[in-house]
Protein backbone atom coordinates (compact mmCIF):
# COMPACT_ATOMS: atom_id res chain seq x y z
CA UNK A 1 0.00 0.00 0.00
CA UNK A 2 1.31 3.42 -0.93
CA UNK A 3 1.81 5.85 2.00
CA UNK A 4 1.06 3.17 4.57
CA UNK A 5 1.68 5.61 7.43
CA UNK A 6 -1.68 7.24 6.67
CA UNK A 7 -3.36 3.95 7.53
CA UNK A 8 -1.76 3.34 10.90
CA UNK A 9 -4.15 3.56 13.87
CA UNK A 10 -3.83 6.56 16.17
CA UNK A 11 -5.01 7.46 19.66
CA UNK A 12 -6.13 11.07 20.09
CA UNK A 13 -6.85 11.34 23.78
CA UNK A 14 -9.86 9.11 24.42
CA UNK A 15 -10.63 8.80 20.69
CA UNK A 16 -9.24 5.76 18.87
CA UNK A 17 -8.73 6.28 15.13
CA UNK A 18 -8.44 3.47 12.60
CA UNK A 19 -6.41 5.67 10.24
CA UNK A 20 -4.73 9.07 10.20
CA UNK A 21 -6.75 10.62 7.37
CA UNK A 22 -8.81 13.36 9.01
CA UNK A 23 -11.79 15.09 7.44
CA UNK A 24 -11.19 18.79 8.01
CA UNK A 25 -14.05 21.05 9.13
CA UNK A 26 -15.92 22.21 6.02
CA UNK A 27 -18.63 24.87 6.03
CA UNK A 28 -21.29 23.82 3.50
CA UNK A 29 -24.38 25.91 4.43
CA UNK A 30 -26.99 23.14 4.17
CA UNK A 31 -28.66 23.50 7.59
CA UNK A 32 -31.49 25.80 6.45
CA UNK A 33 -32.61 29.08 7.97
CA UNK A 34 -33.42 27.38 11.29
CA UNK A 35 -29.79 26.14 11.49
CA UNK A 36 -30.94 22.63 12.43
CA UNK A 37 -28.99 19.61 11.11
CA UNK A 38 -31.18 17.65 8.67
CA UNK A 39 -31.45 14.37 6.76
CA UNK A 40 -29.34 15.64 3.85
CA UNK A 41 -26.53 16.35 6.31
CA UNK A 42 -26.96 12.87 7.80
CA UNK A 43 -26.32 11.37 4.37
CA UNK A 44 -23.33 13.64 3.73
CA UNK A 45 -21.53 12.74 6.95
CA UNK A 46 -22.41 9.06 6.77
CA UNK A 47 -20.84 8.90 3.29
CA UNK A 48 -17.52 10.02 4.79
CA UNK A 49 -17.21 7.69 7.78
CA UNK A 50 -14.08 5.98 6.42
CA UNK A 51 -12.11 9.01 7.62
CA UNK A 52 -10.13 8.24 10.75
CA UNK A 53 -11.92 11.20 12.31
CA UNK A 54 -14.57 13.58 10.98
CA UNK A 55 -14.33 17.13 12.29
CA UNK A 56 -17.77 18.64 11.77
CA UNK A 57 -18.41 21.87 9.96
CA UNK A 58 -18.05 24.94 12.16
CA UNK A 59 -21.10 25.13 14.43
CA UNK A 60 -22.36 28.25 16.22
CA UNK A 61 -22.34 28.18 20.01
CA UNK A 62 -25.10 30.82 20.20
CA UNK A 63 -27.46 32.75 17.97
CA UNK A 64 -25.13 35.78 18.12
CA UNK A 65 -22.13 33.65 17.09
CA UNK A 66 -23.40 33.29 13.52
CA UNK A 67 -21.68 34.86 10.52
CA UNK A 68 -22.70 32.54 7.67
CA UNK A 69 -26.13 31.80 6.22
CA UNK A 70 -27.68 28.40 6.94
CA UNK A 71 -24.82 27.01 9.00
CA UNK A 72 -25.78 24.77 11.95
CA UNK A 73 -25.91 25.63 15.63
CA UNK A 74 -25.58 23.73 18.90
CA UNK A 75 -27.57 26.00 21.22
CA UNK A 76 -31.12 24.61 20.96
CA UNK A 77 -32.72 21.26 21.76
CA UNK A 78 -33.83 20.90 18.13
CA UNK A 79 -30.23 21.33 16.98
CA UNK A 80 -29.01 18.74 19.49
CA UNK A 81 -31.63 16.31 18.20
CA UNK A 82 -30.56 16.99 14.61
CA UNK A 83 -26.92 16.35 15.45
CA UNK A 84 -27.88 13.13 17.28
CA UNK A 85 -29.15 11.71 14.00
CA UNK A 86 -25.78 12.50 12.41
CA UNK A 87 -23.63 11.05 15.20
CA UNK A 88 -25.79 7.91 15.26
CA UNK A 89 -25.38 7.48 11.50
CA UNK A 90 -21.61 7.97 11.70
CA UNK A 91 -21.22 5.56 14.60
CA UNK A 92 -23.38 2.92 12.89
CA UNK A 93 -20.73 2.75 10.17
CA UNK A 94 -17.84 2.68 12.64
CA UNK A 95 -16.84 6.31 12.22
CA UNK A 96 -15.72 8.92 14.75
CA UNK A 97 -16.87 12.54 14.77
CA UNK A 98 -16.16 15.64 16.84
CA UNK A 99 -18.06 18.92 16.78
CA UNK A 100 -16.26 22.16 15.96
CA UNK A 101 -17.32 25.01 18.27
CA UNK A 102 -17.57 28.38 16.48
CA UNK A 103 -18.06 32.05 17.27
CA UNK A 104 -17.47 34.31 14.28
CA UNK A 105 -16.93 37.52 16.25
CA UNK A 106 -16.38 40.49 13.93
CA UNK A 107 -16.64 38.23 10.84
CA UNK A 108 -20.39 38.65 11.14
CA UNK A 109 -22.87 41.45 10.43
CA UNK A 110 -25.87 43.08 12.15
CA UNK A 111 -28.10 41.17 9.69
CA UNK A 112 -27.12 37.99 11.57
CA UNK A 113 -27.38 39.47 15.05
CA UNK A 114 -30.41 39.38 17.37
CA UNK A 115 -31.85 42.89 17.32
CA UNK A 116 -29.53 43.95 14.49
CA UNK A 117 -26.74 44.99 16.86
CA UNK A 118 -23.06 45.14 15.97
CA UNK A 119 -21.08 41.91 16.30
CA UNK A 120 -18.42 41.65 19.00
CA UNK A 121 -14.65 41.37 18.72
CA UNK A 122 -11.49 41.93 20.73
CA UNK A 123 -11.22 45.52 19.46
CA UNK A 124 -13.15 47.99 17.32
CA UNK A 125 -11.20 47.29 14.12
CA UNK A 126 -13.19 46.97 10.91
CA UNK A 127 -12.09 44.05 8.74
CA UNK A 128 -11.69 44.70 5.04
CA UNK A 129 -13.99 42.84 2.70
CA UNK A 130 -17.60 41.81 2.44
CA UNK A 131 -19.84 39.26 4.09
CA UNK A 132 -22.72 37.27 2.57
CA UNK A 133 -25.68 38.18 4.78
CA UNK A 134 -29.26 36.88 4.55
CA UNK A 135 -30.00 40.20 2.79
CA UNK A 136 -27.14 40.02 0.31
CA UNK A 137 -23.43 40.82 0.21
CA UNK A 138 -22.49 43.76 2.43
CA UNK A 139 -19.26 45.33 3.75
CA UNK A 140 -18.12 44.28 7.21
CA UNK A 141 -19.06 46.73 9.95
CA UNK A 142 -16.96 48.04 12.81
CA UNK A 143 -17.45 45.54 15.65
CA UNK A 144 -18.05 46.38 19.29
CA UNK A 145 -15.11 45.61 21.57
CA UNK A 146 -16.44 43.18 24.15
CA UNK A 147 -16.27 44.46 27.72
CA UNK A 148 -13.93 42.61 30.06
CA UNK A 149 -16.86 41.69 32.30
CA UNK A 150 -18.67 40.00 29.38
CA UNK A 151 -15.91 37.55 28.52
CA UNK A 152 -16.82 34.99 31.18
CA UNK A 153 -20.30 34.79 29.64
CA UNK A 154 -18.86 33.90 26.23
CA UNK A 155 -16.65 31.27 27.87
CA UNK A 156 -19.78 29.77 29.46
CA UNK A 157 -21.43 29.64 26.01
CA UNK A 158 -18.53 27.49 24.79
CA UNK A 159 -18.90 25.27 27.86
CA UNK A 160 -22.66 24.89 27.41
CA UNK A 161 -22.19 24.09 23.71
CA UNK A 162 -19.73 21.40 24.77
CA UNK A 163 -22.25 19.87 27.14
CA UNK A 164 -24.81 19.84 24.33
CA UNK A 165 -22.29 18.24 21.96
CA UNK A 166 -21.72 15.49 24.51
CA UNK A 167 -25.46 14.88 24.84
CA UNK A 168 -25.73 14.82 21.02
CA UNK A 169 -23.38 11.83 20.94
CA UNK A 170 -20.19 13.35 19.58
CA UNK A 171 -16.85 11.73 20.37
CA UNK A 172 -15.40 15.10 21.35
CA UNK A 173 -15.22 18.76 20.40
CA UNK A 174 -12.77 20.99 18.57
CA UNK A 175 -12.44 24.64 19.60
CA UNK A 176 -12.32 26.79 16.46
CA UNK A 177 -9.53 29.28 17.19
CA UNK A 178 -8.55 29.81 13.54
CA UNK A 179 -9.42 31.66 10.32
CA UNK A 180 -10.04 35.11 11.75
CA UNK A 181 -12.98 34.23 13.99
CA UNK A 182 -13.49 35.41 17.57
CA UNK A 183 -10.72 33.54 19.39
CA UNK A 184 -8.26 34.26 16.59
CA UNK A 185 -9.26 37.94 16.80
CA UNK A 186 -8.00 37.92 20.38
CA UNK A 187 -4.83 35.98 19.55
CA UNK A 188 -3.39 38.14 16.77
CA UNK A 189 -2.26 41.71 17.29
CA UNK A 190 -3.65 42.82 13.93
CA UNK A 191 -7.13 42.58 15.43
CA UNK A 192 -6.43 42.96 19.17
CA UNK A 193 -5.46 46.38 20.49
CA UNK A 194 -6.92 45.95 23.96
CA UNK A 195 -5.27 47.50 27.00
CA UNK A 196 -6.82 45.21 29.63
CA UNK A 197 -5.72 41.71 30.69
CA UNK A 198 -6.74 40.35 27.27
CA UNK A 199 -4.53 42.59 25.14
CA UNK A 200 -0.94 43.71 24.64
CA UNK A 201 1.46 40.87 25.41
CA UNK A 202 1.20 37.46 23.76
CA UNK A 203 0.29 35.94 27.12
CA UNK A 204 -2.57 38.42 27.48
CA UNK A 205 -3.82 37.87 23.93
CA UNK A 206 -3.81 34.11 24.53
CA UNK A 207 -5.78 34.46 27.78
CA UNK A 208 -9.21 34.21 26.13
CA UNK A 209 -8.29 30.99 24.29
CA UNK A 210 -6.94 29.46 27.50
CA UNK A 211 -10.06 30.41 29.44
CA UNK A 212 -12.30 28.96 26.73
CA UNK A 213 -10.18 25.80 26.74
CA UNK A 214 -10.48 25.49 30.51
CA UNK A 215 -14.23 25.96 30.32
CA UNK A 216 -14.62 23.36 27.57
CA UNK A 217 -12.34 20.85 29.30
CA UNK A 218 -14.23 21.25 32.56
CA UNK A 219 -17.54 20.75 30.71
CA UNK A 220 -16.39 17.38 29.38
CA UNK A 221 -12.82 16.03 29.55
CA UNK A 222 -9.44 17.16 28.22
CA UNK A 223 -8.99 13.90 26.29
CA UNK A 224 -12.13 14.76 24.30
CA UNK A 225 -11.00 18.27 23.30
CA UNK A 226 -8.94 19.50 20.36
CA UNK A 227 -8.07 22.99 19.14
CA UNK A 228 -7.66 24.35 15.62
CA UNK A 229 -5.30 27.25 14.90
CA UNK A 230 -4.26 29.03 11.70
CA UNK A 231 -0.83 30.58 12.02
CA UNK A 232 -0.44 32.84 9.00
CA UNK A 233 -3.82 32.79 7.27
CA UNK A 234 -4.95 36.23 6.08
CA UNK A 235 -8.57 35.05 5.74
CA UNK A 236 -11.01 37.57 7.24
CA UNK A 237 -8.33 40.29 7.03
CA UNK A 238 -6.07 38.79 9.70
CA UNK A 239 -2.38 39.41 10.45
CA UNK A 240 0.11 39.19 13.30
CA UNK A 241 3.43 40.98 13.72
CA UNK A 242 5.25 37.85 14.97
CA UNK A 243 3.32 34.63 14.30
CA UNK A 244 6.24 32.41 15.32
CA UNK A 245 6.33 33.93 18.80
CA UNK A 246 2.53 34.12 19.12
CA UNK A 247 1.72 30.56 18.12
CA UNK A 248 4.74 28.91 19.72
CA UNK A 249 3.64 30.49 23.01
CA UNK A 250 0.10 29.21 22.46
CA UNK A 251 1.27 25.68 21.64
CA UNK A 252 3.40 25.55 24.78
CA UNK A 253 0.70 27.07 26.99
CA UNK A 254 -1.81 24.45 25.85
CA UNK A 255 0.40 21.65 27.22
CA UNK A 256 -1.09 22.33 30.65
CA UNK A 257 -4.41 20.81 29.54
CA UNK A 258 -3.19 17.49 28.04
CA UNK A 259 -5.60 17.87 25.14
CA UNK A 260 -6.58 15.16 22.67
CA UNK A 261 -4.83 17.04 19.87
CA UNK A 262 -3.75 20.34 18.34
CA UNK A 263 -4.85 20.96 14.73
CA UNK A 264 -2.90 23.53 12.71
CA UNK A 265 -3.82 25.05 9.36
CA UNK A 266 -0.59 26.01 7.60
CA UNK A 267 0.04 25.15 3.96
CA UNK A 268 3.21 23.43 2.85
CA UNK A 269 6.05 25.89 2.11
CA UNK A 270 5.95 26.74 -1.58
CA UNK A 271 2.39 25.44 -1.99
CA UNK A 272 -0.07 27.73 -3.73
CA UNK A 273 -2.10 27.90 -0.50
CA UNK A 274 0.89 29.18 1.51
CA UNK A 275 0.76 32.83 2.53
CA UNK A 276 3.38 34.79 0.61
CA UNK A 277 5.96 36.57 2.74
CA UNK A 278 4.93 34.79 5.94
CA UNK A 279 7.30 32.63 8.00
CA UNK A 280 6.96 28.89 8.51
CA UNK A 281 5.49 28.57 12.00
CA UNK A 282 4.31 24.99 12.40
CA UNK A 283 7.71 23.34 13.06
CA UNK A 284 8.21 25.61 16.08
CA UNK A 285 4.78 24.57 17.40
CA UNK A 286 5.59 20.92 16.77
CA UNK A 287 8.64 21.22 19.00
CA UNK A 288 6.71 23.02 21.71
CA UNK A 289 3.49 21.01 21.89
CA UNK A 290 3.72 17.68 23.72
CA UNK A 291 0.56 16.02 22.41
CA UNK A 292 -0.65 14.68 19.05
CA UNK A 293 -0.73 17.18 16.19
CA UNK A 294 -2.78 17.33 13.00
CA UNK A 295 -1.56 19.45 10.08
CA UNK A 296 -3.78 20.78 7.28
CA UNK A 297 -3.01 22.73 4.13
CA UNK A 298 -2.56 21.38 0.60
CA UNK A 299 -1.39 17.86 1.43
CA UNK A 300 -2.02 14.90 -0.87
CA UNK A 301 -1.52 11.19 -0.19
CA UNK A 302 2.22 11.34 -0.81
CA UNK A 303 3.08 14.52 1.09
CA UNK A 304 0.71 13.56 3.90
CA UNK A 305 2.24 10.12 4.27
CA UNK A 306 5.73 11.59 4.19
CA UNK A 307 4.84 14.15 6.89
CA UNK A 308 3.76 11.34 9.21
CA UNK A 309 6.71 9.10 8.34
CA UNK A 310 9.15 11.91 9.18
CA UNK A 311 7.29 12.77 12.42
CA UNK A 312 6.26 16.23 11.24
CA UNK A 313 2.68 15.38 12.20
CA UNK A 314 0.64 12.55 13.68
CA UNK A 315 -2.27 12.88 11.26
CA UNK A 316 -3.23 14.90 8.17
CA UNK A 317 -6.50 16.77 7.67
CA UNK A 318 -7.94 16.99 4.16
CA UNK A 319 -10.61 19.52 3.24
CA UNK A 320 -11.56 19.96 -0.42
CA UNK A 321 -10.53 16.37 -1.30
CA UNK A 322 -13.19 15.11 1.13
CA UNK A 323 -15.84 17.35 -0.45
CA UNK A 324 -15.44 15.63 -3.82
CA UNK A 325 -14.36 12.19 -2.58
CA UNK A 326 -16.51 10.71 0.17
CA UNK A 327 -14.33 7.57 0.01
CA UNK A 328 -11.01 9.44 0.11
CA UNK A 329 -9.15 6.85 2.25
CA UNK A 330 -10.07 4.07 -0.17
CA UNK A 331 -8.87 6.16 -3.10
CA UNK A 332 -5.59 6.85 -1.32
CA UNK A 333 -5.17 3.15 -0.52
CA UNK A 334 -5.69 2.18 -4.16
CA UNK A 335 -3.77 5.14 -5.58
CA UNK A 336 -6.94 5.92 -7.53
CA UNK A 337 -7.83 9.13 -9.32
CA UNK A 338 -9.78 11.71 -7.35
CA UNK A 339 -13.08 13.32 -8.34
CA UNK A 340 -12.69 16.97 -9.33
CA UNK A 341 -14.46 19.34 -6.90
CA UNK A 342 -17.02 21.87 -8.11
CA UNK A 343 -16.44 25.16 -6.22
CA UNK A 344 -19.70 26.58 -7.57
CA UNK A 345 -21.63 24.16 -5.33
CA UNK A 346 -19.54 24.43 -2.16
CA UNK A 347 -22.03 26.77 -0.44
CA UNK A 348 -25.26 26.24 -2.35
CA UNK A 349 -28.33 24.34 -1.13
CA UNK A 350 -29.51 20.84 -1.90
CA UNK A 351 -27.69 17.62 -2.80
CA UNK A 352 -25.88 18.85 -5.92
CA UNK A 353 -22.16 19.04 -5.18
CA UNK A 354 -22.87 17.75 -1.67
CA UNK A 355 -24.02 14.13 -1.61
CA UNK A 356 -23.81 13.25 -5.33
CA UNK A 357 -20.06 12.75 -5.77
CA UNK A 358 -19.52 9.11 -6.82
CA UNK A 359 -17.45 6.63 -4.84
CA UNK A 360 -15.06 4.19 -6.50
CA UNK A 361 -17.60 1.40 -6.05
CA UNK A 362 -20.37 3.44 -7.66
CA UNK A 363 -18.07 4.28 -10.54
CA UNK A 364 -17.16 0.61 -11.01
CA UNK A 365 -20.83 -0.38 -10.98
CA UNK A 366 -21.73 2.29 -13.53
CA UNK A 367 -18.96 1.19 -15.89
Amino acid sequence: MQNATLFQPLQLGAINLENRIIMAPLTRGRAGVERIPNELMVEYYQQRTSAGLIISEATQISEAAAGWAETPGIYSDAQVKGWQAITNAVHQRGGKIVLQLWHTGRASHPDFQPGGIRPISASEITPLGEVHTPLGKKPYVTPRAIDTEEISGIVEQYAEATRKAKSAGFDGVEIHAANGYLIDQFLRDGSNQRTDAYGGSIANRARFLLEVTEGVVNAWSADRVGIRLSTTSSFNDMRDSDPVATFTHVAEALNAFQLAYLHVLEALPGHMLAEKGEPTVYPHMRKGFQGPMIINGGYDAVTGGDAIATHQADAIAYGVPFIANPDLPERFAQNADLNAPDPDTFYTSGPEGYTDYPTLRQFATAS
